[in-house]
């Protein structure tokens, strides 16, 4: 086993792999920017090395600069968490020449998965179901247009080299088309370096499901299910869980099936994520594959009862999976909301600044916590802008879904804006607590922008109780100082507090109690503590 890992990546990952590698015995070391100098994932590694300006271009997505850092500690292997040079296949190849283990799948899969061209027609070859669509190189918009009208409309026009929603566009039209493929092509070239972009149709009522995928260096490949990714804005994924309340076990079984017949073919090895588009009759139909760790990838780990990070790394460093298909069973239910730095008030634009107060929830066996920051720490505006990921476990899904949604209103964040608000919102959507899901469900259920929730009677008199033990702790405090009877030693009769709301008001009794007080209002009596 490795003695030493370097994490070429920041953040919540980076702290994440940290914690299974120490776990294991595993020294770990960090590398970090400018930016990022005081970053949790700095205080949390055995050592740490700068490697330049807080643009990611200039640090982190810098393979010289990791290959240097590896030199300097003696790292043996490293992991290469998500984003940046996760699926780089160069960064793999030059880790090879050094002798350093890559925590990830081999080089040739990097570069069969890394393209969405190829690993489509990989796909098609190893007869795994794909979107029905032209998967060569598109000249101009002319043939753009000329093409989708031979599929089909809807048409989804993609870049090869994508990720992240970039370089995509839906078309209904030959107009759309052609200012789709235009805008498509810029995205592409200048996110990726790469304009080449493809056309194929577009599934309507679309499901976003993928199925996690983990193999080792002897030939061994299972699928540990799916995770459902629907809940999506603008091509990210905000809330996921598992297993999908849509799949039967007929279905599931097929799409574990082809998932791992696609890494069989490209020899994979390490976990990996096939992504899929299923429609309204179950239909499912090959994305693309991700070979790397996927940000969701905790809510797997909550149903399995297995580590991802240690498999990643008992592979890489040669180990046989200790288990078999057979083995594989998914317990109970996951979600997963990941906290972002937005205001989604505002359009959901970008927040940065410093995190004045950050308290999140109270971590157990069912609610799990991964963050990359602190109270304090600062949000930068190089980075992605996520705060954290909470995830939550029930043996269904309901209570999965409610255990989030109180874990969301214990998440105190300050200083920034963020969207916690919005989240606990989708949490008690009725469409989304019955599982009717689909990629359009943010836009279709807030077409005109976040603008709050709507708040029912129970909890605005929870609200309310919360008022009144506030209000009756600051005159209880008051009261001692000054030397008078405290408030909870008095006989005060019977609705003393009056809770004034649009016009009307109602009587409140408020009764101190060990770490604070009972609250009865409207005949219902409140723990607030």
């Amino acid at each position: 086993m490795f003695k030493k890992i370097l994490i070429a990546n920041r953040g919540e990952i980076a702290c994440r792999v940290m914690r299974t590698a120490k776990r294991m015995g595993i020294q770990t070391v960090a590398v970090y920017s400018d930016a990022d100098a005081d970053a949790l994932h700095v205080r949390t590694a055995d050592e740490a090395v700068h490697i330049g300006p807080a643009a990611s271009a200039e640090s982190y997505l810098v393979i010289d600069k990791i290959m240097d850092a590896i030199r300097q500690t003696g790292a043996e292997a490293v992991h290469p968490g998500y984003g940046f040079l996760s699926e780089n296949a160069a960064f793999a190849e030059a880790l090879e020449k050094e002798g350093v283990a890559f925590i990830g799948p081999g080089i040739k899969a990097i570069g069969a998965m890394g393209d969405k061209i190829e690993s489509k027609k990989l796909a098609h070859a190893a007869n795994v179901s794909t979107v029905p669509g032209y998967l060569g190189i598109l000249a101009d918009d002319t043939e753009a247009a000329k093409v989708a009208r031979e599929i089909g409309y809807p048409v989804m026009i993609k870049a090869s080299a994508g990720g992240g929603g970039k370089g995509m566009r839906v078309a209904y039209n030959d107009d759309e088309v052609v200012s789709g493929f235009r805008s498509a092509v810029n995205e592409a070239r200048s996110s990726f370096g790469d304009e080449r972009v493809f056309i194929e149709k577009f599934v309507e009522e679309p499901r976003h499901i993928e199925i996690q995928v983990i193999a080792d260096k002897h030939g061994n490949v299972v699928h540990l299910g799916e995770r459902e990714c629907s809940i999506q804005r603008r091509h990210q994924k905000v809330i996921e869980e598992a297993p999908s309340p849509f799949l039967d076990e007929k279905t599931r079984a097929a799409m574990g099936a082809e998932a791992v017949a696609l890494a069989q073919a490209v020899d994979y090895s390490s976990a990996g994520t096939v992504e899929f588009i299923v429609d309204a009759d179950r239909n499912f139909y090959f994305l693309e594959m991700n070979t790397r760790l996927q940000v969701e990838h905790p809510v797997t780990e909550l149903v399995t009862g297995l580590d991802l990070v240690e498999i990643m790394i008992r592979s890489a460093a040669g180990e046989k999976l200790p288990f078999t298909q057979d083995d594989i069973k998914m317990t109970g239910w996951a979600v997963e909301s990941r906290i972002y730095a937005e205001d989604p008030y505002r359009g959901f634009l970008p927040s940065t600044g410093r995190l004045v107060r950050y308290q999140p929830p109270v971590e157990s066996d069912t609610v799990r916590v991964d963050t990359g920051v602190y109270e304090g720490a600062e949000i930068s505006m190089f980075y992605d802008p996520m705060v954290a990921k909470l995830c939550t476990y029930g043996d269904t899904r309901i209570e999965a879904v409610d255990r989030m949604g109180e874990a969301l209103d214990r998440f105190l964040v300050r200083g920034i804006g963020h969207n916690v608000d919005f989240l606990s919102a989708v949490m008690a959507h009725e469409r989304f607590r019955e599982g009717r899901l689909s990629t359009g469900f943010i836009a279709e259920e807030y077409p005109d922008g976040f603008h709050g929730a709507p708040v029912s009677e129970e909890i605005e008199n929870a609200m309310r109780a919360v008022a009144v033990a506030a209000e009756s702790a600051y005159t209880e405090r008051n009261r001692m100082i000054s030397g008078q009877t405290p408030v909870s030693d008095r006989n005060l009769p019977q609705g003393a507090w009056m809770v004034r709301h649009d016009d009307a008001a109602e009587g409140a009794d408020a009764h101190a109690v060990d770490g604070g007080f009972d609250v009865t209002i409207v005949g219902m009596t409140y723990a607030v503590h």
